[in-house]
């Protein structure tokens, strides 16, 4: 017998924007390669999507009264950026 077992997908936890399964900060090296595999021939909706979450994280940081993080950019877009 057989037994599959599904891998977890690595989602953010909101408002903290951590990942729900390592816990590392979202997007993790995990969801980041997820989603460059799943986005490969559209990278240019990835950067939309991440753009918009990267401002949902914002605004759930100031909603928290914390100072906005120097490296937002750099996490949530630079790196899906196509070369």
């Amino acid at each position: 017998m057989t037994t599959m077992v599904k891998s977890a997908e690595h989602l953010c936890n909101r408002p903290s924007w951590n990942c729900r399964v390592c816990g590392r900060p979202w997007p993790c090296a995990n969801a980041r390669a997820n989603m460059l595999a799943e986005f490969r021939t559209f990278p240019t909706v990835l950067a939309i999507y991440l753009s918009a979450q990267m401002y949902d994280a914002l605004g759930d940081i100031q909603a928290r009264g914390e100072p906005a993080p120097p490296d937002l950019y750099e996490r949530f877009v630079s790196w899906a950026r196509p070369d």
